[in-house]
């Protein structure tokens, strides 16, 4: 409940120059979301809201920076540096890393709070991530996916699992002595 009614003051903020607490009190009742003015005045210190000057001559409240923006880059940088592949076991997602780093790159991917991905545990080079439904593990697998070739255009992640690029994998041998 209480991530769902902070990301939807974050939207209505977005969306609304909300000036006053009352304000925003009301929006979210709108919105499904009954608060009480200390739950308001707790969400605002906790989302590090605060308010600027708005186009009416008013105030609004906006989303500062938060403090980790600049760990962001910081874990994509050990995400790229560490991984060497991944692969699917139904949601469960495997991730190979350069030996000791798979505690660093599990580590980062938990802080990018991945849409889909509930958690990862990791030895010395294998991470395990586990995804919460069979068909979110594409997708999760694409984003990372994504992430890691930024860095590495020149060659391809290996990647193995279902929808995905075929990146990492061997065509199958036509011709002679195709069938050993």
């Amino acid at each position: 409940m209480k991530v769902g009614r902070q990301s939807k003051i974050i939207e209505l903020i977005t969306e609304n120059e909300v000036e006053t607490q009352e304000e925003l009190a009301e929006l979210l009742e709108k919105n499904g979301y009954p608060v009480t003015q200390a739950t308001i005045s707790r969400d605002i210190r906790e989302l590090k809201l605060t308010k600027i000057a708005a186009e009416n001559g008013g105030q609004k409240y906006i989303v500062l920076q938060p403090p980790e923006a600049g760990l962001a880059e910081k874990y994509v940088r050990v995400l790229r540096d560490g991984f060497l592949s991944m692969d699917t076991a139904q949601n469960i997602l495997v991730i190979k890393t350069v030996s000791g780093m798979a505690m660093a790159v599990a580590a980062a991917l938990d802080a990018m709070h991945i849409e889909g991905m509930v958690g990862c545990i990791a030895g010395d080079d294998t991470i395990m991530c586990a995804i919460r439904t069979l068909s979110e593990t594409p997708k999760v697998m694409e984003k990372i996916s994504r992430i890691v070739s930024r860095k590495r255009r020149e060659e391809p992640v290996a990647v193995r699992g279902p929808e995905l690029s075929t990146a990492g994998k061997k065509e199958p041998e036509t011709g002679r002595g195709a069938e050993r």
